[in-house]
């Protein structure tokens, strides 16, 4: 067995699409096929059950899942000491999660500038398992939405931005002089949401925005974001919600019939935060060039509905 087996097995799992997870991966998706292949063939199990529309994982891929995780952490860790044991390294492992489209790029990018002896490695985890690892000392930062409660002695957490979020909508439902959309005229449409599972932040915020217009939600099961943008363009008609800096990635490749408004009354908001250890130098530049990209951003979009949280 491969870590670039695990890894390939990874991105489809997370994905649910290889199309997707060979984007992620920057290879071709034979490949990511191929080297799956010969993973299940080593271990003598069906990991994941594929048809034409869905990538599912079976019995022995859900089982597979989380020691596989292990497996990369720890390959991740490893190598990460071997480089910080070289005389003058400087490396910050970042806990990271989905919905930051190009924003993390920007944030590299200003580090580069700022910091370029630094190097970073980002590393996708659910948000639980970014705080744990912050606690443990294995990661210098995060990336986090959602409350947190309470953090331990040394950790602190730093709010970015308040945003609302974004719906993909037929065009056809809207216009071009439009900017938003309200949720009520959203509810007469089935919606494509994620699991609570997957992403329980997203789905407290919704819920929480339906019960305050004393709406319900019709819901049907979510998918890639390709899958999701496809039908909603050309499908019955349908929506989705993004998280902001993901739509604005999204706005640039979408299929045409699709249209992404900023879901109003009410506001259905994320506030997107940097947790850091507070002993880390390194940590504090990553947040301070976090926030700085996402001031640039949103000066960019001139977005007066997002409310920027003071540094500091």
């Amino acid at each position: 067995m491969e870590l670039r087996q695990v890894r390939y097995f990874l991105a489809v799992a997370e994905s649910r699409h290889f199309g997707r997870a060979a984007e992620q991966l920057h290879v071709v998706q034979p490949a990511v096929s191929q080297q799956i292949s010969r993973l299940e063939r080593e271990l003598g199990v069906r990991l994941l059950d594929r048809n034409t529309r869905n990538v599912s994982l079976t019995t022995a891929g859900s089982a597979f899942l989380d020691p596989a995780r292990e497996i990369i952490a720890a390959a991740e860790r490893a190598a990460g000491a071997a480089r910080q044991a070289r005389a003058g390294d400087r490396n910050l492992r970042v806990g990271t999660g989905s919905g930051l489209g190009g924003l993390l790029g920007t944030v590299l990018n200003e580090l580069s500038g700022t910091h370029p002896e630094l190097s970073i490695e980002l590393i996708r985890m659910t948000e639980p398992e970014r705080l744990r690892e912050l606690a443990a000392g294995r990661i210098g930062a995060a990336v986090v939405r959602g409350a947190v409660a309470m953090l331990p002695g040394g950790l602190s957490l730093h709010e970015i931005v308040t945003e609302p979020l974004v719906a993909a909508l037929p065009a056809a439902l809207t216009t071009s002089a439009r900017r938003t959309v309200r949720l009520t005229e959203l509810v007469t449409l089935p919606a494509r949401l994620p699991s609570r599972d997957d992403n329980p932040v997203l789905a407290a915020a919704i819920d929480r925005a339906s019960q305050r217009s004393g709406v319900s939600l019709r819901c049907l099961p979510g998918g890639t974001d390709d899958d999701m943008l496809a039908l909603i363009g050309s499908g019955p008609p349908s929506w989705t919600v993004f998280y902001p800096a993901k739509a604005r990635t999204l706005t640039r490749t979408a299929p045409r019939g699709v249209a992404f408004r900023r879901i109003v009354a009410p506001k259905i908001t994320i506030t997107t935060s940097v947790a850091i250890r507070d002993d880390s130098h390194d940590a504090r530049a990553f947040l301070e060039a976090f926030r700085t990209s996402c001031h640039l951003a949103f000066l960019e979009e001139d977005d007066r509905t997002v409310r920027r949280v003071p540094g500091h």
